[in-house]
């Protein structure tokens, strides 16, 4: 998620723990502390698929976080002990506001590597936008509350705690209808998907994105909540032989380890461009990738990968995902929005690439920070 929820987030946890004895301050150590695993972002790890593939990696394992509270908690009750709590209870406090993070980044599509260093694939429950007002309202208005009625501060920092959960809950079962819709209506067609990711559209989790992989092909959906008629499916093409060209590419590896295998493959140029279908909306992908160049009719593959410039979608497409929203039986220009993955362009070899902490985040939002 954005960092400003994870600040909220941290601040709402201390407070409902701690502020009883730290009153407001609780708010500004769970707020510091709650954006603590996002600093990996500072590390330069040289290359733009492993800039992306390591961000959320060791410092969003909840193995490492549980010894840095472990560590945290002994430290304190070293140098600054308290006579109000135990250090059960402190050591409950730093491990939840850590925790809480990375398991609310899962509920992104981006990938959080939870069990890191274990090498199973990141977690990515999809079922919240990397930026969602309905689950951060409820935190800031704690903090409001906690920070001009600081009597107030724990009862406000539980309700929105209970609120944001629930909501959280909400987001799981909504994704399950979207996807339910979308398999019946696979069915129907006859399509057997290798892979069916599940995603909201911007700032909601009404409106969903459907991404149905299916060999040279994949299918995009946009389903609501209160739609009355079965899915639009709209086929369109992976280029996915090409990949036979990346399968001694380490970076391609990674990306498809890292994804899900959710991924396109375009020839722009003579130039072999892999895009993360995961993340953005349809035709508006941050993540996307020069792995190899043609020369003399073979492909050959970069030692080191490049970002390739992404289209950024703006107020017409936000406008139009409202619009199909308040009309369920609407139609997108999902076609339309896709073509230009194919079209030429010009890779970027540095300086203005979107940041790796925008898991989910469509470029029609057209921000850039750490997640």
């Amino acid at each position: 998620m954005d960092s400003l929820t994870q600040a909220l987030l941290g601040a709402s946890v201390q407070g409902a723990l701690l502020g009883r004895w730290q009153g407001r301050k609780a708010l500004l150590y769970g707020a510091a502390l709650g954006t603590l695993p996002d600093l990996d972002v500072l590390i330069d790890y040289g290359d733009p698929v492993a800039e992306m593939t390591y961000h959320r990696g060791f410092s969003h394992s909840l193995l490492v976080l549980g010894v840095l509270s472990l560590a945290l908690t002994w430290l304190i009750r070293r140098w600054r002990p308290h006579p109000g709590y135990s250090a059960g209870r402190l050591l409950a406090t730093l491990a939840l506001v850590l925790g809480t993070h990375v398991l609310l980044d899962a509920f992104t599509s981006y990938g959080t590597q939870l069990l890191w260093p274990l090498t199973t694939p990141p977690v990515a429950w999809s079922s919240l936008f990397i930026i969602d007002p309905l689950y951060s309202v409820p935190l800031l208005l704690a903090v409001l509350v906690g920070l001009f009625a600081g009597r107030r501060l724990v009862g406000a920092s539980a309700l929105a705690l209970g609120v944001s959960t629930l909501y959280l809950g909400f987001s799981l079962a909504a994704q399950q209808v979207a996807e339910r819709r979308v398999a019946a209506e696979l069915a129907r067609q006859g399509i057997r998907a290798e892979t069916l990711f599940v995603a909201p559209t911007p700032f909601n989790t009404l409106l969903w994105r459907v991404v149905a992989v299916d060999g040279e092909r994949y299918h995009e959906a946009v389903t609501g909540l209160f739609d009355r008629r079965p899915p639009q499916l709209q086929a369109l093409p992976r280029g996915s032989t090409l990949a036979e060209a990346l399968a001694d590419s380490p970076q391609h590896a990674r990306l498809h380890w890292f994804s899900g295998g959710v991924l396109r493959y375009d020839a722009i140029d003579g130039q072999l461009v892999v895009t993360d279908l995961r993340l953005g909306m349809t035709g508006f992908h941050p993540f996307r990738f020069v792995l190899a160049e043609r020369h003399d009719g073979q492909w050959r593959l970069l030692p080191d990968s490049r970002r390739w410039p992404v289209e950024r979608g703006g107020r017409a497409e936000l406008a139009q995902l409202w619009q199909r929203l308040r009309q369920p039986d609407g139609d997108l220009p999902l076609a339309q929005w896709a073509a230009p993955l194919g079209q030429t362009g010009h890779p970027q070899t540095g300086g203005t690439n979107p940041s790796p902490g925008h898991d989910n985040a469509a470029s029609v939002a057209t921000r850039r920070g750490s997640d």
